[in-house]
């Protein structure tokens, strides 16, 4: 409106209505002088309006009766040229909105009389529509009157006018059911008591509505009476009527419309007694009419059909059931049969193509179809609409073949004169086959015993696009190309199958989702919402019981109709898109019912797809037996039993294979056709995405695919997948080029349908492999009693399945081995061999795979991998145990590191074989016997020895191969390096093999040495497994090592006899091991002690914890790996002990076991150790060339195993074990290096590194000092013990330790080829324990004990070497890290000394900082003389920032410190601020060399705690004093003298800047007169010569400036 309402349209319509008026009056000047004065008179109304009113539009319409009435008198006139001028004017004033309902109605009059004197037609049907559509103004009779008027009009005799009346009727009746709608949305807010619709009566029931929708109302009511050929109620003067046209109306408003029928009650009413009675009694002569029978004995002749009408019919009944299907269930009912029986075949091709097609509309809306499904087929007394749409579909495609039908024009003809049969004769003739140049060009067609039906491109997927039922201008029935009907018939069912499938698949997968969600929100239930949630659990669970029961009534009632359409198609088809659709429909529904859990509609779907995959009357049992009892199964359709049709054998596909059945006895060959091996790929297909739903039909898909595989000639290979190959025996197999490039394709589809097995849930899985299983024993029984070539698909997919199921194989591993083992002792050797070829393969795959935990920490799994392995033994076939034993070799070639517990598995299996087995067989098992011992038996489990003994043994006694035997013997002598021992005559095998064999004569001392221990208790069946023999003298510490070893794993699985006397033994040959006078063989005793650091406590099952225990990591290997290459060398190691202790004990484990007994186990190796330390690191009391000194690595292995052992007593560890371990960490630093091990054991002298035996030491006490840290209270009183032991080591730097009375010489002058001992570079060591000690101190300097003890004390005392030696220090870097540490360690100190000032606990500590303070500052020592100037003066800082310790540390808390030592300071200070420099220097360099910034730093210092604390001493004085002294000396002045000058005006400086700074309060008058005395003195100096006294003078007097004032004027009298 806004665009007609503008002020200039408003301005606009006013130019031309005065102009049309004007034009008006000009016409009728002549003719109508009537017309003319209204005209005249209508212009001066209209400026009069103009100029009266500011709304003109709204003035206009008020008085739009005397505006528009010259325009209705110029169309009395009937003067068309007036007339058109008078309709443009009404028209534009119309658009504008400014007609009133009185004006209208005139209008409306005279364009009836218009139309009466057929004058302006279409100028008429043009102004009734704007006057309609721009407002709404008219109504009641007024609007009737306008639509007779258009209806009129339509049936006038010139076309034009009859085709603009349609439409405008067509847009007039929208126009008016738009206004409903409007009127409706106007007044949706408005709550209205709805009233009871009254009978039958049409015109009391609209008292009820709303103006425009009582005008729609009596509209569509009077529509259906004109259809129904009975007058009209509101549409008065209606003089001609077609059905045809009405229906039409009648279906737009329908569908255009259904909110208002749905929503008022009246119009409901209409469509169920006006609009149904209506449709089903125009349908009668369709429903009666049957084509081909005689009417002539009929009393009264039937109706034929009529196109039109019924073809309007059915779009209508369309309509009804889409919109208004919840209004009119029992309607719909008879609709819905209607639509049946208009397929049956007695009635036109017309109709049946009509009804077929709006078969199809209802089949792409699966909602709509599940709505019948539960108003129909789920009522019990109801009629199964939905199974009835389905199984007429069926009916009608048979019907097709079957019954050709008289009356379709262009019906099939058999060109072979009748013959039914539909041989290959009539194939060659078939209409299907087009010449084209020669060649023949097939068009995609249905072919079934000699029927042949095109398929057309009728639709598109998913839509149901319709030929026939939109023909609307075609008046006779339209000839149906041949195949039409069948084309659209093919797309309900696809569209149907889609549908629903995709719909219930939807739903299922919502309900799941729901389904899951609740699971997830009650496992967390608030209480508030507990009731609810129970009452929306239990709504849900209701309505999926409900949606369930929906989906299986709509399968149930469709997949027996389905079915026997869809395999009649599939037999017929002959093109492979349809194929593929067939198939495709086909697998959905499979795939649909496995979700749905209907077995035997599934099964029946998957048959149907197997049996298209073979060739025609292939005798495969499982196949018959299934479909029995789908073969004589038929279905009703209104009463007619139809048969199923049994497939056809001959197809005209193209044969793509030749190749022979598999059976029992030969049956020549079979061929594949193209369309074998598309259902093929379906099944592919079907099994690979929907395996989860096969269950037992995976029995029928593998059954057919093997069938398939065998006939095409595929042989597994390599890992179970199928490759092209060549039959043993019988015809070859025959391929094209075709199925040629398709085999590595269908191969390759087989290989991911198993390898996709990993994602089936575990009972499907299970299904699969008992149908492998199945076909398995299948093929086994058809291979017994001949040679021939045995179908070995299941078992190459047995072992597919399982590669790819690694990671669960537990739950498939004893089903798919236990059958595997029943392969291998088939009789047929190629059956046996792909039998023994899958089950090794799996075992070795199962060992490599990553399992989770992996296979170290999960004995069982690895137990039951290995078991299969070991039954293999069994069997009696020597080409078996061959495989057996070559799996054995690759198993130990790439997993025998990790075998651990499988260990004696797999030694069993070398160990079963007999003596009559063959050399072959011998030769192979001894080879893995070989592997074994050569690589193996270090790392093997002890337990296990006596097994590799024992197999060993066997091959001894075998005489298949001497060789072997002989060998066999050699390992067990030098191979295995130590042999079984004690006592030989208790194992009979080694007693023969020593007679006979070995001829000892003295055994090897490393051999006694193992023996010795091994008999002490009888343990003559545990401890063979400890003891190796071994020749070579180079590796006898390596045979103990191994011994000694194999002893601490004997704590591990020891479960007789005295363990605790066990116990004692070990550690005893520990001890003795260690303690003998050979480095390796002491160092291998000590690596044996620390493999029994690592056991864990073995819990009884009486007192297993409920939570798992602390101790769950063995500690680490804190040695790391002894290198062969020499002795002496240290240990490897890339991380501190103390981390990896670090990480494995973050917390004290609790005892898990019997303390008591725990804590003495390990209290016995503690006192072990400490023998072997105290006795080891004793100094010898002479010293001589055969003196033994203990090596590096020694002694660094024996502090490495503290760390581990502290772990298992640290509870009862006290201060005496403290002082006991500070014993042998002292002695062992303090044990030389032999001159030949020095060179790889020390770093360059150059290097300030740890050798490993010093980070050990630190490491030990580092371990000890953080389990203190976080340890009782009793245990922290071992902090002073800890510092002592650390100060020892610092004294390291200044004075190395002696051991006994060895002469040793620094490394520096060490010649390595002479037989001398070489003492350690211990600064390094020493500053690394000075770090610790900082470190230490900063975290317990407050504690209880360290304050006690004297720590403090302690520090300063050992620091005070170092410091006061400064120069003469070993290394320069010793004295100024402990002169930072001093600084550091005073810091934190000396606060807590003030702190406990009054407990006189820290009384004898002052002296000491005092003199260590005094003995680094003015230290006796001289610096060297390469001392360059700038570290002269880094040295100095060191000074001063000790000065400045004092100034801030010391003298601001001088109330707190004993006066002495404040005396103490101050006099320090004071010789420090006046010291001379060294007299040594040269002359350039005496100006550096004074330490002036070292002297003011003291000079200040004193001056500022003179100051500040109000104390007035005699220095100043003295400072005077010495200043006026120097300053009255003559000038010029020697060297020495005026550097004296120089340092006095300096310290003048000083002196008046630090007065300044002071406050005033604390400087006497004396003070300042003193240095105000100085000013005369200073100013006589200015004749000095020397630049440098000029300076310092200059600096001195300027601060006098301060000093001078002007002369105060004395007041007298008042005058100045």
């Amino acid at each position: 409106m806004s665009g007609t309402s503008s002020p200039e349209a408003v301005k606009k319509l006013l130019e031309n209505m005065q102009g049309d008026l004007r034009g008006l009056s000009l016409e009728c000047r002549k003719k109508f002088p009537p017309v003319k004065e209204a005209a005249e008179s209508g212009i001066i109304k209209v400026k009069t309006i103009a100029a009266r009113n500011t709304d003109i539009l709204a003035a206009l319409k008020e008085n739009s009766l005397e505006v528009v009435q010259p325009f209705l008198m110029g169309c009395g006139t009937k003067e068309p040229k007036i007339t058109q001028l008078c309709l443009a004017a009404i028209q534009r004033l119309m658009s504008h909105e400014v007609v009133s309902e009185a004006a209208a109605g005139n209008i409306i009059n005279m364009l009836w009389q218009l139309m009466e004197n057929s004058l302006e037609e279409l100028k008429l049907l043009q102004t009734v529509l704007v006057l309609l559509t721009t407002n709404t103004v008219v109504h009641d009779e007024a609007l009737s009157k306008a639509i007779v008027l258009c209806f009129r009009l339509h049936f006038t005799k010139d076309n034009i006018t009859n085709n603009t009346a349609a439409a405008t009727v067509r847009q007039v009746v929208t126009v008016v059911f738009e206004r409903v709608v409007a009127e409706d949305d106007r007044y949706k807010d408005v709550i209205e008591q709805p009233l009871a619709v009254q009978g039958n009566s049409n015109r009391r029931s609209v008292s009820t509505l709303r103006p425009c929708a009582k005008d729609a109302y009596m509209l569509f009511q009077d529509l259906c009476q004109l259809v129904n050929a009975d007058a009209p109620y509101w549409l008065v003067g209606m003089t001609e009527m077609t059905r045809t046209f009405g229906l039409e109306l009648l279906e737009s408003v329908l569908n255009d419309f259904p909110q208002v029928f749905l929503q008022h009650q009246e119009f409901s009413f209409l469509l169920k007694e006006r609009v149904c009675p209506l449709v089903i009694k125009l349908f009668s002569p369709n429903i009666k009419f049957r084509q081909g029978t005689s009417t002539s004995s009929s009393p009264a002749p039937v109706e034929k059909p009529y196109f039109p009408i019924c073809m309007r019919l059915l779009r209508v009944v369309s309509v009804l059931i889409k919109q208004f299907y919840s209004l009119l269930v029992t309607e719909c009912e008879i609709f819905l049969s209607l639509l049946v029986k208009f397929l049956d075949a007695d009635k036109p091709q017309w109709l049946r193509a009509v009804a077929v097609e709006s078969i199809h509309r209802l089949c792409v809306q699966p909602q709509l179809l599940r709505s019948f499904c539960q108003s129909y087929d789920m009522k019990q007394h109801s009629t199964k609409v939905f199974r009835d749409i389905v199984n007429a579909l069926g009916s009608f495609i048979q019907s097709l073949f079957l019954v050709p039908s008289t009356g379709n024009i262009s019906a099939t003809t058999n060109q072979t004169g009748g013959n039914a049969s539909g041989g290959p004769a009539s194939a060659q003739t078939n209409p299907g086959m087009l010449g084209m140049g020669g060649g023949v060009t097939v068009l995609p067609a249905f072919e079934y015993r000699g029927t042949w039906i095109p398929i057309l491109n009728v639709t598109v997927q998913g839509s149901a696009k319709a030929t026939y039922l939109e023909m609307l201008d075609k008046v006779e029935p339209p000839t149906i190309p041949e195949g039409y009907a069948m084309s659209v018939a093919f797309h309900c069912l696809l569209d149907l199958v889609r549908g629903i499938t995709t719909m219930i698949e939807g739903e299922l997968g919502q309900a799941e989702t729901i389904s899951q969600t609740i699971t997830e929100a009650n496992s967390s239930p608030t209480q508030s919402s507990d009731q609810q949630d129970l009452q929306s659990v239990s709504d849900q669970t209701d309505k999926e019981l409900v949606n369930r029961a929906v989906w299986e009534e709509m399968v149930n009632a469709c997949w027996c109709g389905l079915l026997a359409a869809l395999s009649l198609l599939l037999d017929a088809s002959t093109d492979e898109a349809a194929t593929e659709n067939i198939l495709k429909a086909e697998l959905t529904m499979a795939a649909l019912c496995g979700k749905l859990g209907l077995v035997t509609s599934r099964d029946a779907f998957i048959t149907a797809i197997c049996k298209g995959s073979l060739p025609p009357h292939y005798a495969l049992t499982v196949l018959n037996t299934t479909t029995a009892a789908l073969s004589s199964k038929s279905y009703s359709i209104q009463g007619q039993n139809v048969q199923m049709i049994s497939p056809s054998s001959e197809s005209h596909q193209q044969v793509v294979a030749v190749g022979q059945p598999l059976a029992l006895q030969p049956q020549g060959t079979v061929m594949l056709t193209s369309k074998n091996i598309q259902c093929m790929r379906t099944l592919l297909n079907l099994a690979h995405y929907h395996g989860a739903v096969l269950g037992t039909s995976w029995q029928l898909v593998l059954a057919t695919l093997q069938h398939l595989v065998w006939i095409l000639g595929l042989k597994p290979g390599i890992g179970g997948a199928l490759k092209p190959g060549r039959a043993v025996e019988g015809p070859s197999t025959v391929l094209t080029t075709a199925v040629m490039t398709d085999l590595p394709v269908i191969s390759n589809i087989l290989s991911r349908l198993f390898e996709s097995s990993q994602y089936l849930d575990d009972v499907s899985l299970h299904h699969l492999i008992n149908a492998l299983c199945s076909l398995s024993l299948e093929a086994m029984d058809m291979a017994y009693g001949n040679n021939k070539e045995p179908s070995l698909f299941a078992v190459a997919k047995l072992l597919e399945t399982g590669l790819v199921n690694m990671h669960r194989i537990e739950i498939l591993w004893r089903p798919l081995t236990g059958h595997l083992l029943e392969v291998c002792q088939h009789p047929n050797s190629r059956m046996r061999e792909w039998g023994a070829e899958a089950l090794t393969s799996l075992i070795k795959a199962g060992l490599t795979f990553s399992h989770d935990p992996p296979l170290l920490q999960n004995q069982r799994l690895q137990l039951l991998l290995l078991n299969p392995l070991k039954e293999l033994s069994n069997i009696i076939h020597p080409d078996i145990r061959l495989k057996q034993l070559e799996c054995v070799l690759q198993i130990l070639q790439s997993q025998g590191d990790s075998l651990g517990p499988g260990w004696p598995l797999v030694l069993g299996v070398m160990g079963a074989i007999r003596n009559d087995q063959g050399e072959s067989l011998i030769r192979t098992a001894f080879q893995c016997l070989q592997l074994v011992v050569t690589d193996f038996l270090p790392t093997m489990p002890c337990t296990c020895l006596q097994i590799v003994v024992d197999v060993a043994g066997s091959f001894g006694l075998h005489n298949q191969e001497l060789n072997i035997s002989l060998t066999s013997i050699g390992l067990l002598v030098s191979e295995m390096e130590l042999s079984l021992l004690p006592p030989l005559s208790s194992i009979p095998r080694l007693s023969r093999v020593q007679s006979t064999k070995l001829g000892w004569s003295q055994p090897h001392p490393a051999l006694l040495f193992s023996i010795s221990p091994l008999c002490f208790s009888g343990y003559a069946c545990t401890f063979p497994h400890l003891c190796y023999l071994g020749p070579c003298s180079t590796v006898e510490g390596k045979h103990v090592y191994k011994t000694l070893k194999e002893m601490s794993h004997l704590y591990l699985f020891f479960l007789i006899g005295d363990f605790f006397k066990a116990w004692d033994v070990l550690l005893d040959h520990i001890q003795s091991a260690a303690l003998s006078k050979n480095n390796e063989v002491s160092l291998a005793a000590l690596k044996s002690f620390q493999e029994i650091l690592q056991i864990v406590s073995p819990v009884r099952d009486s007192e297993k914890p409920d939570t798992p225990p602390a101790i769950n990591v063995p500690i680490p290997n804190l040695l790391g790996a002894v290198t062969a290459t020499g002795l002496g060398r240290s240990f490897m190691r890339t991380d501190s002990i103390g981390e990896r202790i670090g990480r494995c004990n973050v917390s004290e484990p609790p005892i898990i076991t019997d303390e008591i007994e725990d804590l003495n186990l390990w209290w016995a190796a503690w006192n072990t150790w400490f023998r072997i330390g105290s006795e080891s690191t004793k100094p010898p009391i002479t010293c001589d060339k055969l003196t033994f000194i203990p090596s590096q690595p020694f002694l660094t292995a024996l502090v490495q195993i503290f760390p581990a052992l502290y772990q298992h007593i640290k509870t009862g560890f006290s201060m005496d074990d403290l002082q006991k371990l500070g014993v042998i960490l002292h002695g062992a630093v303090s044990v030389p290096i032999s001159s030949d091990a020095s060179p790889f054991i020390l770093p360059s002298y150059t290097e300030a590194v740890l050798t490993s035996l010093q980070e050990a030491v630190l490491t030990a006490l580092d371990v000890l000092q953080k389990a203190i840290c976080v340890g009782s209270e009793n245990m922290q009183i071992m902090y002073p013990a800890i510092f002592d032991q650390l100060l020892a080591f610092v004294e390291f730097s200044c004075k190395p330790p002696q051991y006994g009375q060895l002469e040793t010489k620094h490394i520096a002058n060490a010649k390595y080829n002479q037989a001398e001992w070489v003492a350690l570079n211990y600064v390094p060591f020493a500053e690394r324990s000075l770090e610790v000690v900082v470190d230490l101190y900063q975290k317990t300097a407050c504690h209880k004990a360290v304050v006690n003890e004297k720590v403090l004390q302690n520090i300063i005392k050992t620091l005070s070497i170092p410091l006061s030696l400064k120069y003469a220090c070993p290394s320069e870097s010793t004295w100024k890290l402990a002169v930072s540490s001093l600084l550091k360690v005073l810091s934190i100190g000396l606060p807590v000394a003030r702190q406990h000032a009054s407990s006189g606990k820290f009384d004898s500590m002052w002296p000491e900082l005092a003199n260590t303070f005094e003995d680094f500052l003015f230290t006796k020592s001289t610096p060297p003389d390469n001392l360059s100037i700038q570290e002269f003066q880094r040295n100095e800082g060191i000074d001063v920032e000790v000065v400045q310790l004092i100034s801030t540390e010391i003298l601001p808390y001088a109330n707190f410190i004993p006066k002495e030592f404040v005396a103490q300071i101050m006099t320090m200070l004071n010789k420090g601020s006046i010291h001379s420099q060294s007299s040594s220097f040269t002359e350039a360099e005496i100006d550096i060399r004074m330490r002036e910034e070292f002297s003011k730093a003291c000079f200040e210092t004193l001056l500022q705690f003179s100051f500040s604390n109000k104390v007035t001493t005699p220095q100043e004085g003295y400072i005077s004093r010495m200043a006026l002294s120097v300053l009255s000396g003559k000038c010029p002045l020697p060297r020495q003298q005026v550097t004296e000058i120089i340092f006095v005006l300096k310290a003048v400086s000083t002196l008046i800047d630090s007065l300044k700074k002071t406050q005033p309060e604390n400087v006497d008058a004396n003070t300042w007169a003193q240095v105000i005395a100085l000013y005369p003195t200073l100013v006589e100096c200015i004749t000095c010569s020397s630049s440098e006294v000029c300076c310092a003078l200059k600096e001195a007097l300027v601060p006098f400036k301060d000093f001078m004032h002007p002369p105060v004027s004395k007041v007298q009298n008042g005058e100045s």
